[in-house]
């Protein structure tokens, strides 16, 4: 089974989002944001509200109710949804959702090194 993320449940969304994790100091909690531009779920004739995003994959389901849409010009252009984990457990499960996400979608995953937490760029240049 490919991993997949949904935001109506049995419906994948094709577009592949933009990612950022942040974690404490001791490694336990942190979140994984997600940036979806022009995602299939914002087309006028998708399925209805947004009730969260649903992470699927061959050990189940991971959810979040943190999506909000950002608006450009008064119009839904991304979505943005927050995955929290406060647990080493619950973050170990993210990144095996991650990781399959990642190889279902050929997409470089790379882990950066804990240098900064705000550094924000692209690792490849």
């Amino acid at each position: 089974m490919a991993a997949a993320i949904q935001f109506f449940r049995g419906v994948d969304e094709p577009v592949v989002p933009d990612i950022r994790m942040t974690r404490s100091r001791d490694g336990r909690t942190g979140q994984a944001i997600f940036v979806f531009e022009e995602p299939e779920a914002l087309r006028p004739e998708s399925l209805g509200d947004i009730a969260g995003m649903f992470m699927v994959d061959e050990e189940g389901e991971l959810v979040t109710r943190e999506v909000n849409a950002r608006f450009v010009n008064g119009k839904a252009f991304a979505l943005e949804a927050t995955f929290t984990w406060k647990t080493e457990a619950d973050f170990q499960r993210f990144m095996r959702f991650a990781q399959r996400y990642a190889d279902s979608h050929d997409l470089g995953f790379a882990e950066k090194d804990n240098a900064s937490d705000e550094e924000d760029g692209d690792p490849q240049g």
